[in-house]
């Protein structure tokens, strides 16, 4: 289904990174751009570049709810969603507090869900619409220590392999778009989630500031960063996502994430364990 050339877009995230840059080539493009965080402070500098910003938590109802309607009042509805709100919980599954786990899963994936649920009445009626789901070249295979996160993106990933043939009926299509390593705070935050765990002297305790040590690295000095991008990187190919007559399904973003999915593909299990070893220390060893 062939979008309008200017669309209502309403993003999810957009304090930082890939959420804030595409809010800003969308809104640069013409169109009419929701930017929308949790701390709506975050995000009020948008309202220069062309962005329309407004408070939005994908972990409580009654602000998702919010801001669909408000949209709906002020635009007629929302044309495209691009759920990108999202973080890495990092640690061993073993050390991780069920709180924490729970978070994950409600940002990630069932805001994500829930965000879909409310937009998707209007874009029947409408006949077309475009959701958007930031994934992540993780959803292709597991790296120790990032158990919780992958897990949220494998479930993103079966949700919009079901949703794509749900809706698209009704003239609705579902993109994934799987980033691979993006130069942007994603990191530091996952880092920083390994503090929170109770295990500072436990068996795991080498093994989460290994993790710790290993994002770091990859990010900052090793291949990932050499191979990796920018938030703008993934901002563009969202674009044309968005304004595609057909888009595709699934699109990987940097080098990244085509080195690392095709490698994952032509491993075994066992050597891809291996492989990990040589990146991250084992516990119990």
């Amino acid at each position: 289904m062939q979008m309008p050339a200017e669309q209502t877009v309403l993003i999810t995230g957009c304090s930082t990174g890939i959420g804030r840059a595409t809010a800003e080539r969308l809104a640069a493009a013409g169109h009419r751009v929701y930017a929308t965080a949790r701390n709506p402070e975050s995000v009020a500098d948008l309202e220069a570049k062309g962005c329309r910003t407004m408070a939005l938590d994908v972990t409580d109802e009654a602000s998702m709810e919010a801001a669909v309607a408000r949209i709906g009042e002020e635009a007629g509805g929302v044309d495209a969603l691009v759920n990108n709100a999202g973080y890495s919980q990092s640690g061993a599954i073993e050390t991780l507090a069920m709180d924490a786990l729970r978070r994950q899963f409600e940002t990630n994936v069932f805001g994500l869900v829930r965000m879909t649920q409310l937009v998707l009445p209007g874009m029947r009626a409408r006949g077309r619409g475009r959701i958007v789901n930031i994934s992540s070249m993780g959803a292709n295979f597991t790296f120790p220590g990032g158990g919780a996160y992958h897990a949220t993106k494998y479930a993103v990933e079966a949700i919009s392999d079901a949703l794509r043939y749900e809706v698209e009926g009704f003239g609705i299509d579902v993109v994934v778009i799987q980033p691979g390593a993006i130069r942007s705070e994603f990191d530091k935050a996952a880092v920083a989630s390994l503090d929170q765990h109770d295990d500072d002297e436990g068996v795991y305790a080498g093994f989460n500031r290994g993790v710790g040590r290993a994002t770091r690295e990859a990010y900052e000095k090793g291949p990932l960063k050499l191979l990796g991008g920018e938030p703008d990187d993934v901002a563009r190919v969202i674009a044309k996502a968005l304004t595609a007559k057909r888009p595709r399904t699934r699109y990987h973003v940097t080098p990244s994430a085509t080195i690392m999915i095709g490698q994952s593909h032509l491993m075994p299990d066992r050597l891809w364990d291996r492989f990990n070893a040589t990146q991250f220390p084992k516990p119990g060893r």
